[in-house]
């Protein structure tokens, strides 16, 4: 059946949430791991892999630390939801009545790109205070730098100027316009064929 924007987004939104409040504890020990060489030797956590750093996170840091960063990962994930599953049916049809025909591969991948470009604009930020948050140690008196959301943008913003919330933006993008198009590509043809099995 078909659907409106509203509920497109209000889907995207709330499955957006659900998977990252879910698998925060991966993305708090992928974020340690990928950055670990990045810090002074004697501030590096030398984890020995993922199940390492799980257990090392639960031992030295209690379960909570697994949910550091998570209000900045599920912001980020309910934008990706709203701005990535629930504008690419609209640009579908924005680029069909460009000339660019609803159905083909081309039409596809303008809506996923521009989707994509949408959904990267949005969420840098919320990426870069997630991996400020995940990643960050305490001082010496035990506290932490980025300790909120809001406070998180506001010290990124003071310390180092609002543009370092998008520093490093065309990766980003490579990789969200990329996997959007991989991800859409497939969602079109799984759609294709439960057709065709479902005799629609």
């Amino acid at each position: 059946r078909k659907t409106d924007l509203v509920s497109r987004l209000t889907v995207g939104v709330a499955s957006g949430a659900c998977a990252a409040y879910i698998s925060c504890p991966v993305e708090v020990a992928l974020v340690r791991l990928s950055n670990d060489s990045s810090l002074p030797k004697e501030a590096r956590r030398n984890y020995n892999g993922v199940f390492d750093a799980g257990r090392r996170i639960a031992r030295e840091e209690g379960l909570a630390a697994f949910w550091r960063g998570s209000t900045p990962f599920v912001g980020r994930a309910m934008l990706v939801g709203a701005t990535q599953v629930g504008t690419y049916d609209q640009f579908k049809q924005t680029f069909d009545g460009f000339g660019v025909k609803n159905g083909t591969v081309m039409n596809v991948f303008c809506a996923s790109m521009s989707a994509g470009l949408l959904y990267s604009v949005i969420t840098m930020p919320f990426e870069t205070v997630k991996n400020r948050m995940a990643f960050q140690t305490p001082d010496k008196d035990g506290r932490l730098e980025y300790r909120s959301l809001a406070q998180s943008f506001s010290t990124i913003a003071k310390k180092e100027g609002a543009k370092k919330l998008w520093s490093g933006f065309l990766p980003y993008y490579g990789r969200c316009g990329g996997h959007t198009v991989g991800m859409f590509v497939a969602v079109e043809w799984l759609r294709k064929e439960y057709r065709k099995f479902a005799g629609v």
